[in-house]
Order: C-alpha cells, then structure tokens, then sequence
C-alpha cells in the first residue's frame, strides 16, 4: 500500500511532463510542414566524388573564382 503512495504522485507528474512536451513542440513548431520535410529526403544532395563540376555565380563551371 505505501508503494501506491509513491508511484501515484510520479504517474501524475510524468503524465504532466507528456503534456507539457506536447505543448512545447507545438509552440516551437515542429508539426508545422509535414510535407516538406518528406519531401526533402527525395532530394538529391551534390556528390562530392562526381566529375560534374556545379555552376558557380557567374554562369562559369569549373572556373576558379576571380581575385
């Protein structure tokens, strides 16, 4: 019986913890763009083995940038 008298007031304050998470993410927004973040895995990053160099500013690829 002196078991329940621990544990009662604990269940209650990890329950309030739960809640007090959930409140905090939702502020923080991190249930805001669901989509994009599935999205962003698609999404190809640039190899940094490939021999295809990427176009820099000025349209130029491959060139070394100007002084």
């Amino acid at each position: 019986m002196n078991v329940i008298l621990l544990l009662a007031p604990f269940s209650v304050f990890l329950g309030l913890l739960a809640v007090w998470a959930f409140i905090w993410t939702l502020r923080a927004g991190q249930y805001d763009d669901i989509e994009g973040s599935a999205a962003r895995i698609l999404i190809d990053d640039l190899d940094p083995d490939s021999p295809e160099q990427p176009e820099t500013l000025d349209g130029a690829a491959g060139d070394p940038p100007s002084p």
